[in-house]
């Protein structure tokens, strides 16, 4: 199984980012798909995640009402569009699947990682 993001760049505050996690090895139908981040000297922190279908989605309040995550089943692909960037969201962000639809904010809890990729926003 391998997941790897992109997308991520050095960008000013207020700008906007997508990110992309390409999936293969798995049946990405199956899995639900999170997004996490860590920042230097922090612990890795909950994003959001969405469902295997894509109706439901859930947000950390820090991003919520601000970053959007979808997932397109025939590219076997997960995004994170996140506009309106703050010096506070920089961070390494991580995709991740589970199988299990529980405690789906916790990154203890995934399957499966991919690497980071580096998000910068100054002000």
């Amino acid at each position: 199984v391998q997941l790897q993001a992109s997308g991520g760049g050095s960008v000013q505050a207020g700008d906007s980012l997508t990110l992309s996690c390409t999936t293969s090895g798995l049946v990405f139908r199956n899995y639900y798909m999170g997004w996490f981040r860590q920042a230097p000297g922090n612990d890795r922190e909950f994003v959001g995640y969405i469902d295997r279908t894509g109706a439901r989605k859930n947000y950390a309040d820090s991003v919520k009402g601000r970053f959007t995550i979808s997932r397109d089943t025939t590219k076997n692909m997960v995004f994170l569009q996140m506009p309106r960037l703050k010096p506070e969201d920089t961070a390494v962000y991580y995709c991740a699947a589970k199988y299990v639809g529980r405690r789906l904010s916790e990154p203890t809890e995934y399957d499966y990682w991919g690497q980071g990729t580096q998000v910068t926003v100054s002000s």
